[in-house]
């Protein structure tokens, strides 16, 4: 009897033990799904996390608050700031430089004027946030201001569109609005601006419009070489020294080497509110036709303050 019940035992025993691994089995089949939804939702918060990270870090070094109301948030410039400028994208694949940063009409331009067509795409240089999305009547028109992991802010200025709102996060390449003529502009362009910790620097030591590319992988800000750079910057990849005057330059106007007119002697002329054609012949000692043939105008034209005319 007792034999019978150890024997009954060891093949329950059995049993038991045959069914543990199909157990275990159905256990960890059942839980297949589930992990696989943990990990994609970990993944998708660690990547937010490391984004977070990215956008606000270094450049809480710079700024001490996010702002949507200030376009230019003022913060103390170091004396030094190394810049990574890996990862960029050309804001316009158009190469024609028509402004550069510097002293312009008694006053500084802030940063470079780049010829672009309305309707043109206008993209993100670097990941980062948008923290401005406004239109300014007497200054930048339609404009956006992205703050970046790098500790740059990038303006884009005059566009037509904007495409994106404040907080949004971009990465670089992003559209973030179209080419235009709005507010302070006589012709289509885009305002590009760089600045740091709020102070305006030339673009031209970053970036390289006419080749499409920036200068390096990195640069490194020094108060004590900065001018220096600057102008060094405009000589190398500015206008080249042929045009410092304004915004309303179109293709059309930019001296053309392949003709066998020379540009020598060509002259820049900002209209003042009330002036005609005829009146502004009489200044340079020209005539009418002489002016509407070099402008590609008609003599009717209607003329508009701040804009630009040529004149020999």
């Amino acid at each position: 009897m007792i034999f019978k019940q150890l024997k009954k035992l060891t093949l329950f025993a059995f049993a038991s033990l045959a069914t543990l691994p199909m157990a275990g089995q159905d256990l960890l089949a059942n839980q297949a799904p589930i992990d696989r939804k943990m990990k994609a939702v970990d993944s998708i918060m660690m990547q937010q996390l490391i984004m977070n990270e990215i956008w606000e870090a270094p450049a809480v070094d710079l700024y001490e608050e996010w702002s949507n109301d200030y376009t230019h948030v003022p913060a103390n410039l170091p004396d030094s700031f190394r810049i990574d400028l890996r990862g960029f994208c050309m804001p316009t694949t158009n190469r024609v430089v028509t402004s550069n940063f510097g002293a312009r009409w008694r006053r500084q331009h802030k940063g470079l004027d780049i010829k672009v067509y309305i309707g043109d795409t206008i993209r993100a240089a670097f990941n980062g946030k948008v923290r401005i999305v406004r239109y300014e009547a007497r200054g930048y028109g339609k404009y956006v201001v992205i703050r970046h992991p790098n500790g740059l802010e990038t303006y884009y200025g005059h566009m037509s569109k904007q495409l994106v709102t404040e907080n949004q996060e971009v990465r670089a390449g992003d559209p973030i609005g179209l080419g235009g003529n709005t507010g302070r502009s006589t012709g289509s362009h885009l305002h590009f601006e760089t600045r740091l910790a709020g102070v305006a620097l030339n673009p031209a030591i970053m970036f390289d419009f006419k080749n499409q590319d920036v200068i390096g992988d990195e640069w490194t800000f020094r108060r004590s070489t900065y001018n220096n750079e600057s102008s060094q910057a405009t000589r190398l990849r500015g206008t080249g020294g042929v045009y410092r005057g304004g915004d309303g330059l179109n293709y059309a106007e930019l001296p053309n080497t392949n003709k066998n007119q020379s540009n020598d002697n060509v002259r820049y002329h900002k209209v003042k509110r009330g002036e005609t054609l005829s009146s502004i012949a009489r200044k340079h000692r020209t005539s009418v036709s002489a002016l509407c043939s070099l402008n590609h105008i008609g003599k009717n034209v209607t003329l508009k303050p701040n804009q630009i005319l040529k004149y020999k």
